[in-house]
């Protein structure tokens, strides 16, 4: 029993050592360095909803195809049942092939560093993609962390997503499905979850300065449910 608390406590320390290390030699190595966020109207995620209006920043470091980058979704409300997002994700890609490890936590609980099964609110993903050019395909799977079916058994929630840009006047046009293939996370059996199209543009304010807006409609079946987002990129 001490020998796992110790793990419990060291472990986590362990990673954080690691990036604090892993990002300074990044940035020595000419890395490119990247800052942002968006103002959205509403979180949906995966063809669910995640809370209302929120602000979701990003800072990245990359080089090479090797990148960490940390994103967030803070919520203008406050909300106990859509609690604030934080999340890390390690990646790496080359050509068109992309694998990546995400820590996803959400402040539903105070304790970033609880790690404890069945206490944690972290929950951890895998994911490989491939982009084609005219049509990018991705599987996400939770291997770990607070993802449990109905009969108290690891999930291993999985959503698989395909995605199509494509161009109408001036305006970036993405379509995209998605869908789970068993029971977990996003449904409790095999489901579309997740039909929509994104519109972006930059709408120009003068003749010097425009801002990158973004709609995007939702529809997801197995809910039998539509959003419809409105966003900001800074």
């Amino acid at each position: 029993m001490k020998k796992k608390n110790i793990q419990r406590r060291v472990l986590p320390a362990i990673g954080i050592v690691v990036v604090m290390l892993f990002v300074p030699a990044m940035t020595k190595a000419q890395a490119e360095v990247s800052a942002g966020g968006d103002l959205v109207s509403s979180y949906i995620w995966r063809g669910a909803y995640c809370g209302g209006a929120s602000i979701q920043p990003s800072l990245g470091v990359s080089v090479g195809g090797l990148s960490l980058t940390a994103w967030g979704s803070v919520g203008l409300v406050t909300s106990p049942d859509y609690p604030d997002e934080y999340d890390f994700t390690l990646g790496y890609g080359t050509g068109g092939f992309s694998a990546a490890i995400t820590d996803y936590w959400f402040n539903s609980s105070p304790d970033y560093f609880n790690y404890r099964s069945r206490e944690t609110s972290h929950m951890f993903e895998g994911t490989l993609a491939y982009d084609f050019g005219a049509l990018a395909l991705s599987w996400n799977t939770f291997f770990a962390g607070n993802d449990y079916n109905g009969d108290g058994e690891r999930a291993h929630s999985t959503y698989i997503e395909a995605s199509a840009p494509f161009t109408v006047g001036s305006v970036g046009l993405k379509a995209e499905i998605g869908f789970s293939p068993w029971e977990g996370l996003y449904s409790d059996k095999f489901n579309v979850v997740n039909v929509g199209l994104t519109g972006s543009k930059d709408v120009r304010i003068t003749d010097m300065f425009s801002v990158p807006v973004f709609t995007k409609i939702v529809f997801n079946p197995q809910v039998r449910h539509t959003y419809f987002v409105f966003g900001i990129s800074l």
